[in-house]
């Protein structure tokens, strides 16, 4: 079995340590960054009509904000994977996951002192474009990975197929343990991140960034254990 055959087989238990990170950053975007997701891209395009509607309490600058920074950060993704992808699979999702942890680790350092949400602040903004950037990193990513039901950002799919592929709904359940533990997972990331705020924004963006770390170190742990015994 070859390094690029064994990632892939771990590849789904990544993704979900992936998934379980966007609730957190979910919640942290809206809750704590002034109502403007910077991983769930539908919800902060309605955010943004909302806001050019005139509905109080959202912004079109801190949405629109998201948006861009989401943008960059898959065109950035896309272009890693294009030119990597092709040389090793595990290289370039070691990259991929190694650049999303930085982005997070450096927006976990700006949020030092972070207090307010309100106003047009730097702080508040570089929040706002390094979390976005790197969940838009992140989802060029998982879409080449093409895993399915393992999106890790959004679930609209992934809860359509659980009830519409359903013995209830006629179907077989493909997947349905994979696809349940998705939502479960988001949903618990959430709750975390969620808690966390109550004592400041730096807690659950670090550990947001720490899980993405954990992401990082899990398939070269695997590779380093297993070069020895390629070797003999």
């Amino acid at each position: 079995m070859t390094p690029e055959t064994r990632l892939n087989h771990s590849l789904p238990l990544l993704l979900y340590i992936a998934t379980a990170t966007t609730g957190l950053i979910d919640a942290i975007s809206y809750l704590a960054l002034g109502h403007a997701f910077t991983a769930n891209m539908t919800g902060n395009v309605v955010f943004l009509t909302f806001a050019v509607a005139g509905a109080p309490g959202l912004s079109i600058r801190r949405s629109l904000t998201a948006l861009i920074a989401f943008m960059i950060g898959a065109l950035i993704g896309g272009r890693v994977a294009t030119r990597l992808s092709e040389v090793s699979t595990s290289s370039w999702i070691t990259t991929a996951l190694s650049l999303e942890s930085a982005l997070l680790l450096a927006a976990t350092l700006v949020a030092i002192n972070f207090r307010d949400s309100s106003g047009r602040s730097f702080q508040l903004y570089s929040i706002i474009v390094l979390t976005a950037c790197a969940m838009g990193f992140r989802n060029a990513t998982v879409r080449k990975m093409a895993i399915p039901d393992l999106t890790t950002t959004v679930l609209t799919l992934t809860i359509t197929g659980f009830a519409a592929d359903s013995r209830f709904a006629g179907g077989t359940s493909p997947r349905w343990r994979r696809r349940l533990l998705a939502v479960l997972l988001m949903f618990f990331g959430a709750v975390i991140g969620t808690l966390l705020l109550r004592r400041s924004v730096v807690l659950p963006l670090a550990t947001a960034t720490l899980l993405s770390i954990c992401c990082v170190v899990m398939p070269m742990k695997r590779r380093v254990a297993l070069a020895p015994r390629e070797a003999s």
